[in-house]
């Protein structure tokens, strides 16, 4: 598959013209923000965008409806969260949020800011698209099915397998030696494409590139034991013990559009925060006494800490009037669904429904919702689709 298309993926520096306004989209390497970061995102908000963050499912935020993108720009830049103009949209890192803290092989943490480091030091990765995906998950198996293009996924305290497309290469190496490898990988992508934008699109890619990377790296250690790789929906949500025995908090967001105001409280905490690929938070390294009082307070402002909230099984697209090719405004939709109860955990099996009003609309266990058949936003693995269609929604249930 070739594209004859340029990339249009969004950043800070060219915002994408939706249907309701300039949209810009920031990268957050690993999810990671200091509560100065998070307050100056929500001062952004709400100074110069629609009032909301919104997280997005690779762990980057956006804005829309930006006012003044030079001022965005400015402010951005001096809270580190631009920190190169040539390489703004490759910054595109996923790791497992809570490695370190709570279970997992190794804290793949350290290797966000080495990766990143590396990304933008070198002037020919600036050439990769902004939907290539960088993967690092601590063992556990909770991202390296996000459908990454280049990613290692621990295997003991100090081993990891390369992922090449999402699937393990065979190719081991050490923790000291995990980012030279996945740069290297990078510039074998870029040798290979012929402008593909993915590394799944290149036919023959991930044969192809494998055998690059043992062409320049001779020696490469490899192993047989393949590492299965599946997609989860494990959210971390809630009061969660950290291995240090303080506590991290995982909180929800629903449809993943984060309020400025309720931003600002989350940055008064002065704790580690951490944006996850299932538009959520955690929040980290808190005491019990300041995580009661957390809950406390931003539970009533909205934010999810019941892990069966019917809230964490919906997603949707930004239908109307964000995107002018939606056919209504489905997170309205949702929203009333979830509230009203239509949204519901399990229940007898889904069947294939359509030419239903949104009021008609009943689905049980993960669902995402789409204002047209693109079903942009939708998240991997097994998900009831409600799609807006001329004549109604139409339920196509999870394979």
């Amino acid at each position: 598959m070739s594209r004859t298309d340029p990339d249009s993926c969004p950043g800070v520096l060219r915002l994408h013209d939706a249907a309701d306004g300039p949209l810009a989209r920031i990268r957050v390497p690993g999810g990671q923000l200091t509560p100065e970061q998070m307050q100056t995102l929500a001062e952004a908000a709400r100074e110069l965008a629609d009032g909301n963050i919104e997280l997005t499912s690779r762990g980057n935020v956006q804005l829309r409806q930006v006012r003044d993108a030079a001022a965005l720009e400015e402010r951005l830049t001096a809270a580190g969260l631009l920190p190169s103009a040539s390489h703004e949209r490759v910054r595109n890192i996923i790791a497992s949020p809570l490695a370190g803290r709570v279970g997992g092989w190794a804290d793949v943490h350290p290797l966000v800011p080495a990766l990143d480091a590396g990304l933008q030091a070198d002037a020919r990765l600036a050439e990769l698209p902004g939907r290539v995906l960088f993967t690092l998950d601590d063992g556990r198996g909770d991202v390296s099915g996000l459908g990454g293009d280049i990613g290692v996924h621990a295997v003991d305290e100090n081993s990891f397998a390369l992922l090449l497309a999402g699937a393990d290469s065979g190719i081991r190496v050490t923790a000291d030696d995990a980012v030279e490898l996945m740069l290297a990988a990078a510039h074998g992508f870029l040798e290979l494409r012929d402008g593909q934008w993915r590394l799944h699109e290149i036919p023959d890619g991930v044969t192809q590139l494998t055998e690059h990377l043992h062409t320049s790296r001779p020696g490469l250690e490899t192993s047989t034991s393949g590492v299965e790789v599946t997609g989860h929906h494990d959210i971390p949500i809630g009061w969660l013990t950290q291995a240090d025995n303080r506590v991290a908090l995982g909180a929800g967001v629903r449809l993943g559009s984060l309020p400025a105001r309720t931003a600002e409280f989350i940055a008064a905490i002065e704790h580690p925060i951490l944006i996850t690929p299932w538009r959520s938070l955690v929040i980290a390294d808190l005491d019990e006494w300041t995580a009661e009082q957390v809950v406390r307070v931003l539970a009533p402002m909205g934010l999810i800490f019941d892990a069966n909230s019917p809230w964490l099984l919906a997603s949707a697209c930004a239908g109307a009037p964000g995107c002018a090719k939606s056919l209504t405004d489905v997170r309205a939709d949702v929203a009333e669904a979830v509230e009203s109860g239509r949204v519901v955990p399990s229940g007898a099996p889904q069947f294939a429904q359509e030419g239903l009003d949104a009021e008609e609309v009943v689905a049980s266990g993960r669902q995402h919702w789409s204002g047209c058949d693109r079903r942009c936003g939708r998240p991997r693995g097994a998900v009831t689709d409600v799609i807006a269609t001329p004549d109604g929604y139409r339920i196509d249930p999870a394979d």
